[in-house]
């Protein structure tokens, strides 16, 4: 007969012997479960053609596109993708405003939602290299000429932007979405170095609106003002630029008044070759 110490070690000997029994059973299947995990991300779940890139929100930018601006090299594992890295290559190449990357399983793909960019206005600023020629979006953000090839067939904007810089896209983006509503085809914008903005309409020609500041949407609205009022009465004027620096003072700026001509002198006669008639006949009757 066991005594019941012993029992009890048996006891406790084949509950050990339980406890390894499950850990190698759940060892064995996370391993084979790993392994199952780590073959399927390696090889099924991987872009291999172009058909699993799916571009969404464009009708310019095809999958093919996608892989030539990304760098894209397939076939790609997906888990090997950096979405943040590939958005930031994509919003560089391409002609939008925003990009999102997403990775998706089943079945694997790799789906690009894009928000296009429009270029409203031809653009110019000046870099280490010169000058360079280029676009702005409705956001003030500069464009390039291939991004902006990249959009499609649309018409060139008539409005150009001279002296762009990166500081001033605010304001040059509060411009551009009012243009429409300062009473005059806007057919230019321009910065000078120091930040100073200045217009030029179809009905006023040059305005100066003085540096891009919180009193830019007042000089705004008496631009609009004066766009609805002003022509009609300075049509016989040669005006040449209009500040608005101050909005409450307004000031034309009129070419100098031509100072007047001094009179000419009248030519004296010499008498030592005037042969008039009368001349002549008193001559006559001296003789």
């Amino acid at each position: 007969m066991i005594s019941a110490p012993e029992r009890r070690r048996q006891l406790r000997q084949e509950r050990r012997r339980e406890r390894l029994k499950h850990f190698w059973r759940i060892a064995v299947f996370s391993g084979g479960a790993a392994g199952l995990g780590w073959l399927l991300l390696q090889q099924g779940w991987v872009l291999r053609s172009a058909t699993q890139i799916e571009v969404v929100g464009s009708k310019q930018i095809d999958a093919e596109r996608v892989i030539q601006e990304g760098e894209l090299k397939l076939p790609q594992p997906l888990l090997t993708l950096h979405p943040q890295a590939l958005a930031e290559r994509l919003d560089e190449g391409l002609p939008v405003e925003q990009v999102q990357v997403s990775r998706l399983m089943l079945p694997p793909r790799l789906r690009i939602t894009l928000v296009e960019r429009e270029a409203v206005a031809k653009a110019q600023r000046r870099t280490n290299r010169g000058v360079e020629q280029g676009y702005v979006d409705r956001f003030g953000h500069w464009m390039t000429t291939r991004q902006q090839r990249g959009s499609g067939p649309t018409r060139l904007p008539s409005v150009k932007v001279l002296g762009w810089q990166e500081r001033l896209r605010r304001p040059l983006a509060a411009v551009l979405a009012q243009q429409d509503q300062l009473g005059s085809t806007l057919l230019q914008v321009r910065f000078e170095p120091d930040g100073n903005l200045w217009l030029r309409t179809a009905a006023l020609g040059d305005v100066h609106l003085g540096p891009a500041d919180e009193q830019l949407e007042q000089r705004l609205a008496m631009l609009r003002h004066l766009s609805g009022h002003l022509p009609s009465q300075i049509k016989d004027l040669q005006i040449q630029s209009i500040d608005l620096s101050d909005p409450n003072q307004p000031e034309l700026g009129l070419p100098p008044k031509a100072k007047p001509k001094a009179p000419a002198k009248p030519k004296q006669a010499n008498t030592a070759q005037a042969t008039t008639p009368a001349a002549q006949a008193a001559s006559t009757t001296a003789d």
